[in-house]
C-alpha cells in the first residue's frame, strides 16, 4: 500500500485570536493568495531574514536547494530525480514548512475552500447566504500535505475521485460535484501534494493527472469537472525509469515546470553530517567508528561489483552507525551479567578476574563487522557477485577502516604498539573482551596518549573510550601488514607479530 498523508493526523487547535467569521476576516486585512504565491512570499520572508529554509536537509545546500528555491520562486511544479536514499521524500516534506501556519476555510469543505475563493455550488451558496455572517476554521500547514506512494494498483479514483453511486441514486446529476467522492489530490487542495516514484503509476493514470498540472481541473468517468485546484504538485522518480525509454510517458513529463536531480553526499564530511544527524544511537560512537562507517558507504556505493543503477540509500550508513552501536550495548549488558555473578564461571571468566564496575556502552571497530550480513539486503549487487556478497561488503569495510586508519593517524610513531607483540606476544580482544581486559593486556603504551589525543578524546578518556582506540590502532596496523591476525574458534580476534 502507498504511504498515504492526506489528514491522517490530529490537527493542532488554532489561536483563539484568530477571525471566527468572514467579516472579521475581510476586517483584519486578510487577502486569498494561491498556494504557489503564499509560498513564494514565505520564501522570500525566510531569504531576507536569514533563516534556514528547508530544516534538516544536508548537503543540498549549494546544488539541489538553490534549484528547488527557483522553482518555487517561478510557480513551477517540480520532479526530483534520483537513486533511492538521497532525501528526496525528506525534501519534498519540507516544502509544507514554507506554507502559513494558520489558513481560513470554510468548515466542513472537503477540498479546503477558501472562504473568499469558495470552489463548488453548494459552497459558493452558502457564503452568499451567510454573507460575512459565514462561520469561517482554520487550517494547520501539517494538515495541507497529502502524499501517495505510486504503485501499479494505484486508481483513478484513489487519485482523482469516482461517482459516488449513492449520491446519484438520491438525485443528483452526473455533471454535479456532490456526486463526487474527491480522491487525495482534490482533498490536498490549496496545499502540496506528493507522487512517489511516478513511473510506477500505470499509464492511464498518468494520463489522469496531466489535466491538474495543466489546466487545473479533473475528470471523473469522462465528465469535466471544473474545478481550479490550487496545489503545488511535486514528484519523485529514479532516472532510469523517467525516461520515454522508461515508465513515464512524454506528455506528463512537460507538463512538470522544473527537473531536478539529487544526490548522495558529495564529500565525507557530508556523509558524516547526515549520520550524526538521522541515525538514533543507544550508545556512545567514537567519531573514527562514525568515519569508517561514512567510509565504508562510499566505498560500497562505488564499487563495481554493487549495481549503480539501484544507488545505494543514506540509510545504509544511517542503519550501520545505528547497529554498531547495538552491538557496543549488547556487549555492555553482557559483560554487566558477569558484573553481578549471573555469568556463567568459565576458566576464561576466571582467568580475567572480577569487574569492580560495568563496563559502559562505547562502540569499537571491530564491532562494524556485524554489518556485513545484517546490512546486505539494502544492497543490490551485480549478478556475477551472487553468493559473495558478504565477502565484497568484508573487503569495503576493510579498506574504509585502513583509510581511516591512515588519515587519523598519519605521522604518529605506532612503535609501541607493534613492541606489544615482539618476541611472540599477543593482544586479544573481540566483542564480548572487556575494555578492563584490553586494558590488562597492553599496560603502558609509548604513544597512547597522543593516539586517543587524535581520535578526539581529549586528556581524560574513559577506559571504554581507551579500548576503542586501542583496537582501532590494532586492527589499523594489521591492515596496513605491520601485525598479524587471527580469529579463534570462540569469535575472540588475536592481534601478533606478522610471522
Amino acid at each position: 500500500m502507498g504511504r498515504v498523508s492526506v489528514h491522517t493526523q490530529i490537527s493542532p487547535a488554532p489561536p483563539a485570536d484568530l477571525p471566527g467569521t468572514l467579516g472579521a476576516l475581510r476586517a483584519a486585512g486578510h487577502h486569498y493568495r494561491t498556494v504557489k504565491q503564499e509560498l513564494r512570499d514565505n520564501l522570500l520572508a525566510r531569504m531576507r531574514a536569514g533563516e534556514d529554509r528547508f530544516p534538516g536537509i544536508v548537503g543540498y545546500e549549494d546544488t539541489v536547494l538553490p534549484e528547488v528555491e527557483r522553482a518555487l520562486l517561478a510557480g513551477h511544479d517540480m520532479v526530483l530525480l534520483g537513486e533511492r536514499g538521497q532525501g528526496k521524500t525528506r525534501l519534498i516534506r519540507s516544502l509544507g514548512g514554507l506554507l502559513d501556519q494558520w489558513t481560513p476555510v470554510i468548515p466542513g469543505s472537503v477540498l479546503n475552500e477558501h472562504p473568499m475563493r469558495p470552489l463548488t455550488p453548494a459552497s459558493r451558496a452558502l457564503v452568499d447566504s451567510a454573507g460575512d455572517d459565514l462561520p469561517i476554521g482554520w487550517l494547520h500547514r501539517s494538515m495541507r500535505y497529502g502524499e501517495k506512494l505510486a504503485t501499479p494498483d494505484t486508481s483513478v479514483g484513489d487519485l482523482i475521485g469516482d461517482v459516488d453511486p449513492v449520491r446519484l441514486a438520491q438525485g443528483r446529476t452526473l455533471g454535479d460535484p456532490e456526486t463526487i467522492h474527491f480522491g487525495l489530490v482534490p482533498r490536498t487542495n490549496r496545499g502540496v501534494f506528493a507522487v512517489n516514484e511516478l513511473p510506477d503509476l500505470a499509464e492511464r493514470i498518468q494520463v489522469a493527472l496531466l489535466n491538474v498540472l495543466e489546466e487545473r481541473d479533473i475528470q471523473v468517468r469522462g465528465y469535466q469537472l471544473r474545478l481550479p485546484l490550487d496545489l503545488l504538485l511535486v514528484a519523485s522518480a529514479n532516472p532510469d525509469d523517467y525516461t520515454n525509454r522508461g515508465r513515464i510517458i512524454t506528455p506528463l513529463k512537460d507538463r512538470f515546470g522544473a527537473e531536478i536531480r539529487t544526490h548522495y553526499p558529495l564529500d565525507l564530511e557530508l556523509e558524516l553530517a547526515l549520520i550524526r544527524q538521522e541515525a538514533d544511537l543507544v550508545a556512545g560512537v567514537p567519531e573514527h567508528v562514525l568515519e569508517v562507517l561514512a567510509r565504508f558507504a562510499r566505498e560500497v556505493r562505488e564499487s563495481p561489483s554493487v549495481d549503480p543503477r539501484s544507488g545505494v540509500s543514506a540509510r545504509f550508513a544511517i542503519a550501520a552507525a545505528e547497529t554498531v552501536a547495538a552491538a557496543a550495548l549488547r556487549r555492555s549488558g553482557l559483560l554487566a551479567a558477569e558484573v553481578l555473578g549471573g555469568g556463567p564461571a568459565t576458566s576464561e571468566s576466571v582467568n580475567r578476574g572480577p569487574r569492580l564496575t560495568p563496563e559502559a556502552p562505547v562502540a569499537r571497530v571491530g564491532d562494524a563487522v556485524s554489518v556485513t550480513s545484517t546490512l546486505r539486503g539494502k544492497v543490490e549487487f551485480e549478478s556475477g557477485e551472487e553468493g559473495r556478497e558478504i565477502e565484497v561488503l568484508a573487503h569495503l569495510l576493510r579498506t574504509a577502516t585502513a583509510e581511516t586508519f591512515r588519515t587519523r593517524l598519519a605521522g604518529l610513531d605506532l612503535s609501541g604498539f607493534t613492541a606489544l607483540v615482539a618476541e611472540g606476544g599477543a593482544v586479544e580482544t573481540g566483542e564480548l573482551v572487556s575494555s578492563a581486559e584490553l586494558l590488562r593486556q597492553v599496560g603502558t603504551v609509548p604513544g597512547l596518549a597522543k593516539v586517543l589525543d587524535q581520535l578526539g578524546f581529549g586528556d581524560a578518556p574513559s577506559p571504554e573510550e581507551a579500548a576503542a582506540g586501542i583496537e582501532f590502532v590494532l586492527e589499523g596496523l594489521h591492515l596496513t601488514r605491520r601485525l598479524g591476525k587471527d580469529v579463534t574458534e570462540s569469535g575472540r580476534t588475536v592481534y601478533g607479530g606478522r610471522g
